[in-house]
């Protein structure tokens, strides 16, 4: 099993989302992140004339579990539909679901 770590902009999650349902990911988690990568954010209107670049910029993180053979299926899917990013492969010793007790493959 490995986790799967995608950082992607807010306009590219939904298109990934359905990318995943369409190879049967069932569960997926999202969460909206701040950060700073290599290249600089576009400069914002900070008044009528002022202008200012933050620091920090909104993504998305997905994190997914799945098992070994969905790994570059998941990276396709991604490139495909999302332009910006990174894609973080982790690996799970063990999963359990706490209501069944199901463990590994079973519990995701």
């Amino acid at each position: 099993m490995i986790r799967v770590d995608i950082t992607i902009p807010e306009t590219d999650v939904g298109a990934i989302s359905q990318g995943l349902r369409k190879i049967h990911v069932g569960g997926i988690t999202i969460l909206k992140v701040r950060g700073r990568g290599k290249t600089l954010p576009p400069e914002i209107h900070a008044g009528r004339t002022d202008m200012f670049r933050p620091e920090f910029v909104d993504w998305y993180k997905l994190e997914v579990i799945v098992t070994d053979n969905k790994e570059n299926d998941i990276i396709e899917i991604v490139r495909k539909n999302s332009k910006m990013g990174k894609i973080f492969i982790l690996p799970i010793t063990r999963a359990i679901d706490v209501e069944s007790g199901m463990e590994n493959e079973r519990a995701i």
